[in-house]
């Protein structure tokens, strides 16, 4: 996830979007029995999370200088791919660690990226370790508009505060091909997915490459799952390197 809408105004955010939706299918008598359920709820004026600093965040309104690198890191390396599940055991795969994949495989396919698009790509995902969750995307229409008016409020305090360039149409085209991609090889080799269900069922169109893009560069084995500590650590690594190139 990149830049996602304009610089925040300073100001507080627009009005929540409306949860409300149709239960005119049900019986009289359900939506009598559960009738606060169909009703459309007032919006919550804050939704606060203490961060490991000791900083707090409210998810609602955030601003860029709500979290320190290491809040975000931690964030994301305790943040799960694919629900949690994993072949490897005890390990499920963070965002943190597909983050830098996703980098690695740009980094390889690209003639030169700035530290700036460089920083972009590190943090496409970065507003998951604020709300600990990875959706997967054919679960986030039923998720409706609010869900996607608080990754955009995020996404967009995470843009301003590591300045980061606003995606071009060709650009955002390669960052898609190379996080699918990387979607299809941990489809197989962390969470378990035949090459044929990668297909047929998930719908990823990508071919699945056994090769690991992280492993020239930190080792280890092929596919297996960081610790949410490494992960953290050298996401946080990254993260500082690149920001500070970038200024």
């Amino acid at each position: 996830m990149g830049s996602k809408g304009s610089a925040l105004s300073g100001s507080r955010a627009e009005p929540w979007p409306s949860f409300s939706r149709s239960a005119g299918f049900m019986p009289a008598p359900i939506r009598s029995s559960i009738g606060f359920m169909t009703r459309s709820p007032e919006p919550p004026e804050r939704a606060w999370v203490r961060l490991p600093s000791g900083r707090r965040l409210d998810l609602i309104a955030p601003t860029p200088f709500d979290w320190t690198d290491e809040d975000l890191a931690v964030g994301l390396a305790r943040t799960y791919r694919w629900g949690g599940h994993s072949i490897w055991p005890g390990a499920p795969l963070s965002v943190a660690q597909h983050s830098l994949a996703v980098l690695e495989m740009r980094r390889a396919r690209a003639k030169r990226l700035t530290p700036g698009q460089q920083l972009r790509e590190l943090l496409h995902d970065a507003d998951e370790g604020f709300i600990n969750f990875d959706c997967i995307s054919p679960l986030k229409p039923f998720l409706g508009p609010a869900f996607a008016e608080l990754v955009r409020r995020l996404s967009e305090a995470i843009a301003v505060r590591y300045a980061l360039p606003p995606w071009t149409a060709a650009e955002k085209r390669a960052h898609k091909t190379a996080d699918v991609a990387a979607a299809a090889a941990e489809a197989v080799f962390v969470a378990g997915w035949t090459r044929a269900e990668v297909r047929e069922t998930l719908g990823i169109r990508a071919p699945v490459k056994p090769t690991d893009p992280l492993l020239p560069r930190y080792g280890g084995e092929p596919w297996r799952p960081w610790t949410p500590e490494v992960a953290a650590e050298r996401f946080l690594a990254e993260l500082k390197r690149l920001a500070f190139a970038a200024r």
